[in-house]
């Protein structure tokens, strides 16, 4: 089950890898227009529709990018299937489409439905795309139907399947989400024991989407508390309103950023420029936009036990601001650009000592990163177990050098008369032969790899290193010339 959970967290390495630029692209145009959110700013709102276009469609991309990832192969299909399963499930239970189910009003439904678009939903359906791939990409119909088989038989099971996915989570996810709802209520109460426990579960549940039902007990107007409109308008109470967003600073613009350091400290050498811009853009997004998903969900499943640390640390944090009454608030998150704005507005009390706190959580984060991660042999980004322990013989080759690499391993491997598919892992050609008996082992060894693997009469490995997909492009072109002519 880890080792599945941890497959899944390397799949969302794709999507998320694109989360960075977006949440930068928001957050300048933020910067840009801080009240109008480009109504008054003709650069802002182009920036922040630029960012918005992908940073809205979070669980769309998780859907698509996991379907892909988990799949055998890494199949266009896949993709298809996942993109397919989402909008099925999403679109079925709208709230628009539930009100029709139920002959009311879209006001009356559930408002459980109108959150239906949430990373869960898209993880799962990414999940169910992969599953069905997997197992159905290779059935044949009968001659009738033989138009739909294989890998055009996914998508239209993927549909299916969600449908009745679909009738399950119209019963289960109202429930889910009310009682979420009442939860948050009832813990607004414990004052800052309550703030606590609110952080503590917001983060728990970024993986669900559902922290949005605590939100909207917290933030907004579901239950009196109105924590964003109060603090903004001014109408609360000195070091009180703000409760609820101000520990949130600390996290995003410190701990966080101090955890990826920590995760780039561990990482095996051979990874670490890999790595690195990853987890540097995602903690500049963190500390300037305070858009943190790129960085939680670098880490969320391939390291589950240390999420878990990272919410229990950010409840930590809401109930320390909490207890000083520290507040600050932010519109769009807890960054650099909220705090500078919000840090004039007449409630924020003592906002600088959130800076103070945060270099403090700073130090924690990394510590506690670090430790855990070496102690543990978590898998962050940049440790996961590499397929060969050689050198990686490609890292400093040019593109002519790689043509020159992938045209000899071609050629070992037989060429166009015995190579029937080419694919690839992280470090590894996975390639399908007529015949493994007509490969040149050590013509192919002349390229510069480190080895090959014979798996079987069909099945070839060939270990390349870090840069296998550039190697993987490039026999693939030639492997394409050669069909076309």
């Amino acid at each position: 089950m880890m080792k599945y959970v941890q497959n899944l967290g390397k799949s969302l390495m794709l999507p998320v890898a694109v989360l960075p630029a977006a949440a930068i692209l928001m957050g300048i145009g933020y910067w840009i227009d801080p009240y109008g959110w480009g109504e008054g700013n003709l650069i802002a709102a182009f920036l922040i529709a630029a960012g918005s276009s992908i940073i809205d469609y979070i669980p769309l991309l998780f859907a698509v990018g996991i379907a892909l990832g988990m799949s055998k192969g890494k199949d266009g299909a896949a993709a298809l299937s996942g993109l397919v399963a989402y909008l099925v499930i999403t679109n079925v239970l709208s709230a628009d489409s539930v009100a029709l189910y139920q002959g009311v009003d879209p006001g009356e439904v559930n408002a459980a439905f109108g959150n239906i678009e949430n990373a869960f939903v898209g993880i799962i359906s990414g999940i169910i795309a992969s599953v069905l791939y997997n197992k159905f990409s290779h059935v044949k119909l009968p001659d009738a139907l033989a138009f739909f088989s294989g890998k055009r038989l996914v998508p239209i099971l993927s549909a299916a399947v969600m449908v009745a996915v679909s009738l399950i989570f119209i019963i289960v996810w109202p429930v889910v989400y009310s009682g979420l709802v009442s939860f948050a209520t009832n813990i607004s109460q414990l004052g800052s024991v309550g703030a606590g426990l609110y952080g503590f579960f917001n983060r728990l549940l970024i993986p669900t989407g559902l922290h949005h039902a605590l939100n909207a007990v917290f933030w907004f107007d579901v239950a009196g508390i109105n924590d964003i409109g109060n603090f903004w308008s001014s109408d609360g109470e000195l070091g009180v309103t703000g409760m609820y967003q101000a520990g949130f600073f600390p996290i995003m613009m410190f701990g966080l950023p101090a955890a990826a350091l920590a995760m780039y400290h561990t990482a095996k050498s051979k990874q670490k420029k890999q790595v690195a811009s990853l987890l540097m853009a995602a903690s500049v997004a963190a500390f300037f936009t305070g858009v943190t998903e790129p960085l939680e969900f670098s880490f969320m499943f391939l390291a589950p036990a240390l999420y878990v640390v990272h919410a229990v640390l950010t409840g930590l944090s809401l109930f320390i601001a909490s207890t000083f009454g520290w507040t600050a608030g932010f519109g769009f998150s807890a960054g650099l650009v909220d705090f500078t704005l919000s840090s004039r507005l007449p409630l924020a009390n003592q906002p600088y000592m959130l800076i103070v706190q945060g270099l403090v959580f700073a130090v924690i984060y990394y510590t506690i990163f670090r430790v855990l991660i070496v102690k543990f042999n978590f898998k962050t980004p940049g440790r996961e177990d590499l397929e060969t322990s050689e050198e990686d013989t490609t890292t400093q080759k040019t593109d002519k050098d790689l043509s020159a690499t992938a045209e000899k391993i071609y050629l070992g491997l037989g060429g166009y008369d015995n190579v029937t598919n080419i694919d690839n892992c992280a470090t590894r050609l996975r390639v399908e032969v007529r015949d493994s008996a007509n490969i040149n082992e050590q013509q192919i060894k002349s390229a510069g790899v480190p080895a090959v693997n014979v798996v079987g009469k069909h099945s070839v490995q060939v270990i390349v290193g870090t840069n296998v997909q550039f190697v993987a492009d490039e026999v693939n072109k030639l492997h394409e010339v050669k069909t076309t002519t």
